[in-house]
C-alpha cells in the first residue's frame, strides 16, 4: 500500500474514532501531499510523501511544544526507522575506506538515508 493511501486510511479511522487532534494533523499532511501533486502535476509517490513528512517532522522538532511532540508521535509510523549510532559509525567507516575525505561527502551519502544529520556530524567528528 502506498504511504499516501495509509495516511488517507488512518485519517478516515481517526475521523470515525473521533480522534480530533490526529484527524486534523493527518488532514494537514493530506493537504501538503495534494499541494505537491498539484505542483508536480502527478500522483505523489512514496519518495515524495516521505520528503513532505520529513519537512513536517523537522518543523515539529524545531517547534518543541507539547502539541508538536504529540504530532511527532502521529508522524512516526509513516517514517522509516532511523539508523542507530552503531549503523552510522559503520557507514562512515565504510565511506572513509572508500575515499570520502570530508564531511560534505559523508553528508551527501547520508542524504537519502534515514539518519539524524546532527548525529551523523557528531559521529564523523568523533571518528577523526
Amino acid at each position: 500500500m502506498l504511504l499516501k493511501h495509509r495516511i488517507n486510511a488512518d485519517f478516515m479511522e481517526a475521523l470515525k474514532n473521533k480522534e480530533t487532534a490526529k484527524k486534523n494533523f493527518l488532514g494537514v499532511i493530506r493537504g501538503e501531499i495534494q499541494n505537491e501533486e498539484f505542483r508536480s502535476l502527478g500522483i505523489g509517490d512514496d519518495a515524495t510523501v516521505l520528503n513532505i513528512l520529513r519537512k513536517i517532522e523537522k518543523s515539529l522538532k524545531q517547534t518543541n511544544t507539547a502539541e508538536s511532540l504529540a504530532e511527532l508521535e502521529y508522524i512516526k509510523p509513516y517514517l522509516p526507522a532511523e539508523m542507530t549510532e552503531a549503523d552510522i559509525v559503520a557507514k562512515i567507516t565504510e565511506l572513509k575506506a572508500n575515499g570520502a575525505s570530508n564531511i560534505a561527502e559523508v553528508m551527501r551519502a547520508f542524504a537519502t538515508l534515514p539518519a539524524d544529520r546532527k548525529l551523523v556530524s557528531e559521529v564523523y567528528h568523533s571518528l577523526k
